[in-house]
């Protein structure tokens, strides 16, 4: 169901405000408290505004709980828990990211549990301990990234397909990785090993955009050598978290950043030392990324590999 409507009156939420943050993603909300029972022409505007600015912010909801934090995300659609780490205790979905624990920190491009067919769709993430410096996130928009590509490219990765796993080379774009994150990697992340074929470049199905595919999860291109699929990557990857075609959020206390999985990567900055830092995500039920072709996402067996 798309969103990407016009609301009947602009009159009825005259305190709502949008500024944006930067030239491709990224806009800050003024005027919202957030809610399950947002009204549906406001939630409406907010879900129209997430789809074309990417990710949306919003400062000082200091009244969300847990319980509340996962209503409020309800509202677009069925919550879905990670696919091996557990979820806080006594609540359905809600993952903690804890800088003093070893899955805390997320300094690695990537687009969420990608690992799996259909991965989530939306992610909602609320700040909860905040360090006084430092522990920004950042976000790339995955369609201008696709749309800044010179066609020569574009005709390659049009038609591309790359395994995704949750065993991949953990360390390899970290620059410090401590015994706590190694050993929760293997012995929580890898609890169960996943792998799926993903087009490069997928159809948005509400946008109808094409968005490139990619983030630390991928494995290998399908097709080419393990240095050919290497040296790709690297290149799409590096036109996806350009500067220019990013934006950094720097939390606050109480602070909640809504994003479109399907079209964006981000990267948690690991700047804050051993200051503490805790935010806690709920993540939305998506379904398996359309390829350009129309054939969709789906679990990986190496006899496949010759398919695509």
């Amino acid at each position: 169901m798309s969103f990407v409507t016009e609301i009947a009156s602009p009159e009825v939420h005259s305190e709502y405000s949008l500024q944006k943050l930067s030239g491709h993603i990224g806009a800050q909300i003024h005027g919202v408290t957030l809610h399950d029972t947002l009204a549906p022409e406001l939630f409406q505007r907010l879900y129209r505004d997430l789809l074309t600015h990417k990710v949306l912010f919003f400062r000082g909801q200091h009244h969300l709980d847990d319980t509340s934090h996962e209503a409020f995300a309800r509202l677009f659609g069925t919550l879905v828990p990670h696919p091996t780490q557990p979820a806080l205790q006594q609540s359905e979905s809600i993952l903690e990211l804890d800088a003093s624990k070893g899955g805390g920190r997320a300094d690695s491009w990537h687009t969420d549990v990608t690992f799996v067919p259909d991965y989530p769709k939306i992610a909602v993430l609320r700040g909860v301990v905040i360090p006084e410096y430092g522990g920004d996130t950042v976000w790339a928009n995955t369609a201008t990234a696709y749309q800044d590509l010179p066609d020569t490219l574009k005709a390659f990765v049009d038609q591309a397909w790359a395994i995704h796993s949750n065993e991949y080379d953990y360390a390899a774009n970290r620059q410090e990785v401590s015994s706590e994150q190694l050993r929760h990697y293997t012995e929580v992340f890898l609890s169960k090993r996943f792998e799926t074929a993903h087009p490069l470049v997928h159809v948005h199905p509400e946008t109808g955009e094409r968005n490139l595919l990619l983030g630390h999860f991928l494995k290998r291109i399908i097709g080419l050598r393990s240095t050919e699929s290497r040296v790709l990557f690297d290149i799409l990857q590096n036109r996806t978290n350009r500067l220019e075609n990013t934006v950094r959020w720097s939390w606050q206390p109480g602070d909640v950043a809504i994003w479109d999985n399907r079209a964006t990567q981000h990267y948690a900055i690991n700047d804050y030392g051993t200051q503490p830092r805790v935010v806690r995500r709920v993540t939305v039920a998506g379904e398996p990324a359309h390829a350009l072709d129309g054939r969709r996402s789906h679990v990986y067996a190496s006899a496949t590999a010759t398919t695509h």
